[in-house]
């Protein structure tokens, strides 16, 4: 099986997202934190939301583990960085300002370590934005000190907070880290299987039932009927010749053994024959009903990996033409295996694949049509059958005839007439038992083999997606990455330094067409993204948007605009069925501009999800509170805003002792 083969089609019915081409729900533990569990818990489960982009949840957790009584340098480490990730200072409310106060005074008490050092050094950096003229060597020089898993943890989470000098004093190094980082762990080999939906088990065709068992029972009184005629018939011929009787006899008995032996083969490969040549079965259908959009998915997906895997030997044309009915009968069955509620035809892309890859070696090995060929009767085995039946009838006609007197032979043509009638009802009776119990055999073999080759071609498939699939902070790491390199690439392009820069705030939203995945409790994850940069300046505002591939970082569709504090006349956000969000801005002097920050739920919650909760995810990961109260403070203030921005009027800090 070729793992890195993908399909992707936009199937989408009347009034869905027809811009989401596939979507994935993984069940994963990673996010999850049972009733009962300890601080401790809630404190790493909180951490792994931090590092994976969702800092309102760590805020949650980590200070839920504190206010239990979890609490050490490091513990409050990652609760700063839960406080500060993805806001601008401007966005802690007052009690959460006293919060970072306390807990500032309270370093001191921490037992010395990496960790001490790294909680006084954040302390530090906000103390030097409270005094922008300050000298900030001091703090930078123990920034650098820490170890690199500290800085860059404080640099990543910290980057709204950082402006003006100090941060123009970490760029170059920041952006550095995001140059190597961006392709790591073999990410253009890796994001397509994040998006990659959990495959569903195998399945394959049982056996049907016994049909014909309940027949068996009148199989014994035809047979003992048959008995008993043809030895009254014997009996007959022996009385009036012994020894013709005797003879014809034992060349009835031969005849009949070589019938019964080998004409069974023969009937039953006709009889198969004759089968496979009937309609399927009523549950499977050999075409899709009117309407049945399940069906026609897999029907389509059957050409498109059928038109993938050919032959070396013909044309894509030939063989589409060549394997038509073992298509339709592979659509009748995958159909009925797999038709049912909240199934996507893309679970099992897998095992269309495989059917069409098996398809390709069987012809490419000559056994495409095999089964055809299965079994077959040899010409001897026919001729020996037809020279049986030949004898046997000559015989019989020879024990009537050796039979004497009239009314003898009256009797011997009733006995005749009797042992023929219940001879061909029983034979033909047990002729079908016997054909059912063959192929009740056959089909179960056929089941256990087939069922046994997919199932191994599902963890084939399993193995290989699980090995392959980037992890939650791969996908983040990544991500913060390409943001990074964009921010940069936007400064570039304007001839702007982060000293020009008052605050600046990044909307990450879907771009469609794209793919979309999550696992169980977290955020949504985007093959591709709109990049929505807002860059602010004493100047006004300055846009630029593009839409980047995640998995090569292309980007396309790059606009810029540039508009006065006074332009931007008011910002609306609607939430729309089942939990989407549109973002739109009204400028003064232009057309209203329309955001989709998020599309609506097209899958059903885990039952311990909970869906404002999970909406607060997706929002908060794609920096849309922060961009909301930004431009909600623009448009508000006007002018006015930068007065209430200004650097010197920053909540104060003071360095932690």
């Amino acid at each position: 099986m070729n793992e890195n083969s993908t399909f992707t089609a936009n199937m989408a019915a009347d009034g869905s997202n027809v811009g989401i081409q596939a979507e994935t729900v993984r069940d994963s533990n990673v996010y999850f934190v049972g009733p009962e569990a300890s601080p401790e818990e809630k404190y790493k489960v909180g951490v792994r939301f931090l590092e994976n982009g969702v800092p309102s949840r760590a805020r949650e957790l980590v200070g839920d583990a504190i206010a239990r009584g979890y609490d050490d340098a490091e513990v409050r480490f990652h609760w700063v960085l839960a406080m500060l990730s993805k806001r601008a200072l401007h966005d802690l409310d007052g009690e959460e300002l006293q919060q970072l106060h306390q807990a500032s005074a309270h370093v001191r008490s921490y037992v010395a370590g990496e960790w001490k050092t790294a909680l006084r050094v954040a302390f530090a950096l906000l103390a030097a934005l409270s005094d922008p003229d300050g000298d900030t060597g001091g703090v930078l020089k123990q920034l650098r000190e820490l170890s690199p898993h500290q800085r860059d943890l404080i640099l990543h989470h910290l980057d709204l907070v950082l402006t003006g000098g100090l941060k123009d004093s970490l760029w170059a190094e920041t952006r550095e880290l995001a140059v190597s980082a961006q392709f790591s762990a073999d990410r253009k080999q890796r994001v397509w299987a994040y998006f990659e939906p959990e495959p569903i088990g195998a399945r394959a065709e049982p056996p049907r039932a016994d049909t014909v068992s309940a027949a068996s029972a009148g199989i014994t009184v035809r047979a003992g009927l048959f008995v008993a005629a043809t030895v009254f018939l014997w009996i007959l011929a022996l009385t009036a010749d012994p020894a013709a009787a005797v003879l014809e006899l034992l060349v009835a008995l031969g005849a009949g053994y070589a019938i019964a032996h080998f004409g069974p083969q023969w009937w039953q490969y006709e009889h198969r024959l004759k089968g496979q040549n009937l309609p399927p079965p009523s549950h499977l259908g050999s075409t899709a009903p009117a309407g049945d959009g399940f069906t026609n998915n897999v029907r389509r997906s059957f050409d498109h990996y059928f038109g993938s895997c050919v032959p070396h030997d013909l044309a894509p044309g030939q063989w589409l033409h060549l394997t038509s009915d073992i298509r339709n009968g592979l659509v009748a069955e995958i159909a009925s295996l797999y038709r049912e509620s909240r199934v996507n035809v893309d679970r099992i892309y897998w095992l269309i694949r495989y059917l069409a890859e098996d398809a390709q070696d069987r012809h490419n090995k000559g056994v495409l049509f095999d089964s055809r060929q299965q079994d077959r009767t040899p010409v001897v085995v026919k001729a020996l059958v037809v020279v049986a039946f030949t004898a046997l009838g000559f015989t019989t006609v020879a024990l009537v005839t050796t039979v004497s007197g009239a009314s003898n032979r009256m009797l011997g043509i009733l006995a005749l007439l009797v042992a023929f009638l219940a001879g061909r009802t029983a034979a033909l009776s047990w002729l079908h038992v016997r054909a059912d119990q063959h192929r009740l055999a056959e089909e179960t073999r056929e089941y256990e083999e087939t069922l046994a080759a997919r199932q191994a071609a599902y963890q084939r498939w399993k193995t290989f997606l699980d090995a392959t699939r980037p992890s939650e902070l791969d996908m983040e790491t990544w991500l913060t990455c390409d943001k990074t390199i964009f921010v940069d690439d936007a400064l570039r392009q304007h001839q702007l330094s982060w000293r020009d820069i008052i605050t600046h705030t990044i909307l990450m939203t879907p771009a469609r067409p794209y793919k979309r995945g999550r696992v169980k409790g977290g955020p949504w994850r985007y093959s591709r993204y709109a990049f929505r940069l807002f860059l602010i300046s004493g100047d006004g505002v300055r846009e630029i948007s593009a839409d980047c591939d995640f998995t090569d970082t292309n980007r396309a569709n790059v606009q810029r605009s540039n508009y006065r504090f006074d332009a931007l006349s008011s910002i609306h956000v609607t939430e729309r069925a089942d939990h989407g969000y549109d973002l739109e801005l009204v400028l003064i002097n232009g057309p209203s501009r329309e955001i989709r920050v998020k599309d609506a739920e097209t899958e059903q919650l885990a039952p311990e999800e909970n869906a404002q909760q999970i909406d607060e995810i997706n929002l908060n990961a794609a920096g849309f509170i922060h961009t909301f109260r930004l431009l909600e403070g623009i448009a508000a203030d006007g002018k006015g805003w930068l007065d209430r921005n200004n650097p010197h009027n920053l909540p104060s800090f003071s360095a932690a002792d």
